[in-house]
């Protein structure tokens, strides 16, 4: 007699099921207490029927049922979002023949342009900082990537899951031998000219696709190096015979750059972004204002965020020894910005959720670029800050107005924002790199972006708004205009001279034109000084240097520049340009571009009379600065006209001198600079104030007198007589004062004197005299410049009135002939 096998029960699925009915039926548990308060009644007081118990059953049966049904539906569901929704780690492999293709069919005409040209400027850019030994200047003549695309996903695609990020994995393999990429190289050590031809191509790893912002960008990378073989060719002029073994290193100097370059941009972490824009608009960018604040950051721990040695740490105590053993609440931080070769440096906070709440103003010169923040410790009792961390936030222009920032979130993931708009203010929380714990909270606001056509964006204006500001003058050509940029002020410069005084002046230089603004004596100068330059075709940038005066040589305490390509005509564009190589500092300009006609027409009275002159008498000075010990000053005037120089003679022990000398300049519209200086025989000269003589609007032929202030001094002035002189012979009375070859004699006698002088006093030794006589040769050099500008005045308004006679002559000479025509006739 077999036993009887007893059913086990399910202690926990009876539990399941119990919790199941609890919330899917709230009012169960009243049923039951009334249920059990039925049976106690039919237990103990009258019997009910006996189909109460069946019914309680069959009730209890179908919820059972219902309870399994929809357990079921549940799990179904889960396996088909691991499949479908790629909710899994890993999906399954999917082949991708569509894919290639697509791109088969996409490559010639526009994937293969669009990447060419992209490519082409990041290896020109390349190019210009590598060299390989043998190689002494190289060129890129052609680039093109042929007709045969890479290949993507030859064994398929996958995707995974790091967190909330979706990541797609795919094989790239890249084997093309149509390719056309001509370098034109000039070899070192007089070995000749060479035409370098790179005629395949082999590049294969694996690529990594990354969606963010719901699908509006794409971030790709490489997982890991790729692999690189380069075909390369060698000739000369238009034949490539010579194998690569003719320059050796030169084919492996190449893969050297492809591969850093791949390195530096597509290899993880670093990665590229494909923004995939609603509305293309159209627009080249090539530059923007960003405005970046660092706020704070937490979860700082010294043992933390000191990773391996770095070029910006090497740091010690005084003692000679590391310091290690603080407390991370006593952590002193500050953090660098870093865009480029532009920095910007916060104050120093304490503890390890510092707030520092710094904004900063930035400037790209292209349209995507990096942000770097580094986090330095200060220290106490060091010599040098020590290096803790650092992190970086790229942006990027999209087609449709908008802007991307993005960066490395926790655990490689991705951290991206999206402005709709200029004016913008995005907020990123970014975990500082190859660090366990640590991150950085900053807001980003893109002021506006400028685009090669004059326009720019404008916050919260949409682009067609912006467009009617110029009107159809963004199409006109850049050739024939002339471009004026006025430095007004600046602020927050530095300072690195011991005593900590600022005088700082401006150096403009665009083509190979070089301004200077005059010299200010504070740290927030306000110039005012306007300059006009002959735009150039090329994207040509303006280079602005900014130097601090100083009696052993002038400090560069910043410098930057400024892109110009598409500046509107008819509209001034009024921006703060912040100072690159150095940690403070912006440069107020105002920029303007008009035709060259229009410079003529109504502006030809501002700008200069043509054929000309100006007429500048230097009278005399008052209440001057003492700049020697002995309590005086021995003062000249230094007058500086465009790119032409000269000066006055010196006097002697006073502070109200005397001078009452003329100087004559072509009038071409320069700006007139006076530079008052003290003369010191041996030590350079100090200066003790400078000013501008306006001249540009003065009516002709009337003399202006007039006394100006010296700036940058506490006191003094000058007293000028300015005249702008017309071509008319008749009123030339200064230049016809003295026969020109009398005045050459009295010149060329003057300088024997001198000489004859000089070389007695050489020979007697006496240091004053000699420094007396170099004083007078100055003077007579300037006069002798002066006479060659009025021989060529002269020279000019001679042949002004012989074309003036020739013409009267033709005149009368054709008259009677018209005279005899008529009486015919």
């Amino acid at each position: 007699m077999g036993k009887r096998r007893k059913r086990g029960v399910n202690v926990e699925e009876a539990m399941e099921f119990l919790n199941y009915l609890t919330v899917a039926k709230p009012l169960l548990p009243f049923l039951i207490a009334l249920i059990a308060l039925g049976w106690a009644i039919e237990r103990w007081g009258f019997p009910f029927s006996n189909w109460v118990p069946l019914v309680v059953a069959v009730w209890a049966t179908f919820q059972y049922g219902s309870y399994q049904r929809q357990m079921l539906a549940e799990d179904l569901n889960k396996k088909w979002k691991r499949v479908i929704l790629k909710t899994s780690p890993t999906t399954p492999l999917e082949h991708c023949e569509w894919l290639n293709k697509l791109f088969m069919e996409l490559w010639p005409n526009y994937v293969s342009p669009k990447l060419s040209a992209r490519f082409k400027s990041l290896v020109e850019k390349r190019l210009r900082h590598r060299k390989s030994k043998l190689i002494e200047r190289v060129e890129l003549v052609e680039f093109s990537l042929g007709s045969s695309p890479p290949s993507l996903g030859l064994q398929g695609t996958r995707w995974s899951t790091t967190g909330d990020q979706k990541i797609m994995r795919l094989g790239f393999d890249w084997d093309t031998s149509d390719m056309s990429i001509l370098l034109h190289a000039k070899l070192a050590m007089a070995i000749g000219n060479a035409r370098i031809v790179i005629n395949s191509l082999h590049i294969k790893g694996d690529l990594l696709l990354m969606p963010v912002l719901d699908g509006k960008a794409l971030l790709y990378s490489f997982m890991s190096v790729p692999e690189v073989r380069i075909g390369v060719a060698f000739g000369s002029g238009g034949s490539q015979t010579l194998p690569a073994t003719e320059l050796p290193g030169v084919s492996s100097w190449l893969v050297k750059i492809l591969t850093d370059t791949l390195v530096k941009t597509m290899v993880e972490p670093r990665r590229r972004c494909l923004s995939l824009p609603g509305d293309d608009l159209r627009k080249k960018a090539v530059g923007g204002i960003i405005y970046v604040k660092v706020v704070s950051a937490s979860k700082l721990s010294r043992s933390a965020l000191r990773g391996s040695p770095s070029r910006r740490q090497h740091s010690f105590t005084t003692n000679g020894t590391l310091e290690g053993h603080l407390d991370d609440k006593d952590l002193q931080t500050f953090v660098e910005v870093e865009l480029g070769e532009l920095t910007r440096r916060t104050h120093v906070k304490t503890g390890s959720t510092p707030t520092w709440d710094s904004t900063f103003n930035t400037v790209l010169h292209e349209d995507a670029g990096i942000l770097r923040f580094h986090l330095y410790e200060c220290t106490p009792n060091s010599v040098k800050y020590d290096y803790l961390a650092s992190c970086e936030i790229k942006v990027r222009y999209v087609a449709d107005d908008s802007t991307i920032f993005w960066a490395i979130g926790p655990e490689s993931g991705i951290i991206a924002e999206h402005a709709q708009f200029c004016g913008k203010e995005v907020e990123l929380v970014v975990p500082f790199e190859k660090a366990s714990v640590g991150e950085l909270t900053v807001r980003l606001v893109l002021k506006e972006w400028q685009f090669s056509d004059g326009s720019y964006s404008l916050n919260n204006f949409p682009l067609s708004s912006r467009n009617s500001l110029n009107g159809s003058s963004n199409l006109l050509s850049k050739t024939g205009r002339k471009l004026n940029v006025t430095v007004v002020e600046g602020k927050d410069l530095i300072s690195k001279d011991r005593n900590g005084k600022c005088e700082p002046y401006v150096k403009l230089q665009y083509g190979k034109v070089l301004q200077k603004t005059r010299t200010a004596h504070t740290y927030n100068p306000v110039w005012n000084q306007k300059f006009d330059f002959d735009e150039i075709s090329g994207d040509e940038c303006l280079k602005i240097k900014c130097y601090s005066e100083d009696m052993f040589g002038d400090n560069n305490i910043g410098s930057a520049r400024v892109n110009l390509e598409g500046l509107a005509e008819g509209f001034v564009r009024d921006v703060w340009v912040p100072l690159e190589k150095v940690n403070s500092g912006e440069l107020r300009l105002q920029l303007e571009a008009i035709r060259v006609s229009e410079t003529e027409g109504s502006r030809g009275s501002v700008t200069g009379s043509g054929d000309g002159w100006v007429e500048l008498s230097l009278i005399e000075a008052r209440d001057l600065i003492a700049a020697d010990l002995r309590g005086t000053s021995d003062p000249y005037v230094r007058v500086q006209y465009g790119n032409l120089k000269r000066r006055t003679k010196v006097m002697y022990r006073t502070l109200n001198p005397h001078w009452n000398q003329t100087l004559e300049f072509p009038d071409d519209g320069s700006p007139l600079e006076l530079h008052v200086k003290d003369h010191n025989a041996l030590l350079p000269t100090s200066s003790i104030g400078d000013c501008v003589v306006e001249y540009q609007r003065l009516p002709p032929n009337q003399m202006f007198d007039k006394w100006i202030p010296l700036q940058g001094v506490k006191r003094g002035e000058i007293h000028v007589q300015i005249t702008r002189k017309v071509p008319d012979l008749q009123k030339r009375s200064s230049l016809d004062s003295e026969p020109s070859l009398t005045r050459s004699y009295r010149i060329s006698g003057q300088m024997k004197e001198l000489m004859v002088k000089l070389q007695s006093l050489i020979e007697d030794g006496s240091l004053e005299g000699l420094a007396t006589v170099v004083t007078e040769m100055e003077s007579l050099q300037d006069l002798q410049e002066e006479y060659m500008v009025q021989c060529e005045t002269e020279q000019m308004l001679l042949l002004d009135k012989i074309k003036e006679l020739g013409q009267e002559i033709f005149n009368s000479n054709s008259s009677p002939s018209l005279s005899r025509r008529s009486s015919n006739i």
